[in-house]
């Protein structure tokens, strides 16, 4: 039996679909299916009906395109040549289903690249991998990538997955979304994770993406508070109970440095009278971690009876502005990021640069000036990487001072004292 891939619209000015066509002659049957792939007319040859391998007219994607389209016919061939040795009727509805169990045929009208996306999430979701904030971060990069879609008027399939893409997409985040470098890498490691689900479940052979480089990932200047902002923040009477409960929660995670989607899982029965005990809940075989209470802590747990009075993320971030805000930290701070390969500087109030994150910053980094070692203090709060748990931690300008005044205290010679 031949077959042949026909353009849905060979006579169009833009982009068409790729159909894959045969003769099925004992049902009077012409098989036509869509190979989810696109292509300008412009750049297929129809005398061999398939896209240019050479010349101006090759496609770009040419390598990916073949392997694609290859897929098809090497199925077709496998599918036919089983009927026949079984000696069962080929049909046209058998090689359909071959296809669309292969090709995880989407439903009808739906978009091939963002159903594979949302069976990636629901799959992860089913099998418990993910924790509620990495559901909602590859949420967010789906976001991205169907505003991306629409304002740049890109419609993205498997095979579009290329430098070209990369280029645009890079811009749209950093240009449009103003992303910083960060911001952006951590985006990309998270759309690239969905692309190696893609090529290992089969919905593409095009593995371009791997060769999408981070850009130069910054370490921003951070704050983190000290013992006596802590104290400050204990002594003060509000007289808003909303943000009285806040800064109850706030300051438990800066003596805790567990992370604020940690606090939800307190319970007394997890608990002692010395620390907490947090379970892995992905990783039952895992050691559980053990953090250890002092007098703030265990305060605090009776205060709420072992139940944090927790908010959404993004009430909690508010409120701790308004915390400092009322605490009259009002002064500039600067902020420094990177955008690409421009530095980006500007003042903000010390107050609005407070988040959750801040009390796991204040924590290590509080941890460590007083001499405690890196192994001590991730074994605390949970931390693999060495490099990650060392970039929380912010060298403040008294430190900077102490530690310069005792190496360099050099006495001045008298004869040179009138001279200060």
């Amino acid at each position: 039996m031949k077959y042949t891939f026909k353009l849905k619209e060979p006579k169009g000015n833009k982009e068409t679909l790729i159909l894959f066509c045969c003769e099925f002659k004992a049902e009077n049957k012409r098989f036509v299916y869509s190979t989810g792939e696109n292509v300008h007319p412009a750049n297929w040859d129809f005398s061999i009906r398939f896209p240019f391998s050479n010349g101006d007219n090759k496609p770009k994607n040419f390598e990916t395109l073949k392997m694609m389209l290859d897929r098809y016919y090497n199925l077709f061939k496998k599918t036919e040549s089983l009927y026949k040795r079984i000696n069962e009727n080929f049909t046209s509805e058998v090689l359909r289903s071959a296809f669309d169990e292969e090709f995880k045929r989407t439903v009808k009208g739906k978009n091939v690249f963002f159903d594979a996306y949302d069976k990636f999430i629901a799959e992860r979701i089913e099998s418990n991998s993910w924790s509620k904030s990495t559901v909602k971060s590859y949420e967010n990069v789906k976001n991205i990538l169907v505003n991306f879609e629409k304002k740049k008027n890109f419609a993205l399939t498997f095979t579009k997955i290329d430098k070209t893409f990369y280029a645009k997409f890079g811009l749209y985040c950093q240009e449009d979304l103003s992303h910083i470098n960060n911001t952006y890498n951590r985006n990309l490691v998270l759309f690239k994770s969905f692309m190696y689900y893609a090529t290992k479940h089969n919905y593409t052979f095009n593995k371009a993406f791997i060769d999408f480089k981070n850009e130069k990932k910054v370490i921003t200047n951070q704050i983190a508070l000290t013992i006596e902002d802590i104290n400050k923040l204990l002594s003060h009477e509000f007289d808003s109970k909303t943000l009285e409960k806040s800064r109850d929660v706030f300051v438990f995670a800066c003596v805790t440095g567990m992370r604020y989607g940690e606090l939800s899982l307190i319970k007394r029965s997890n608990v002692t009278s010395d620390c907490i005990i947090l379970k892995e809940k992905k990783d039952p075989n895992k050691v559980a971690r053990e953090i250890p209470l002092t007098n703030i802590s265990r305060y605090i747990l009776a205060k709420y009876d072992y139940n944090l009075p927790l908010t959404a993320i993004q009430n909690q971030n508010k409120n701790l502005k308004e915390i400092f805000k009322e605490l009259k930290y009002t002064h500039l701070v600067e902020k420094a990021t990177t955008k690409r390969k421009e530095n980006i500087t500007i003042d903000m109030n010390f107050y609005d640069r407070m988040s959750t994150h801040t009390a796991r910053r204040t924590y290590i980094t509080m941890m460590k000036e007083e001499g405690n070692s890196d192994k001590l203090i991730a074994s605390i709060t949970g931390h693999k990487d060495m490099n990650t748990l060392n970039s929380y931690y912010q060298v403040s300008s008294d430190k900077k001072k102490q530690a310069m005044d005792k190496v360099w205290n050099i006495q001045i010679p008298l004869k040179k004292v009138n001279d200060f």
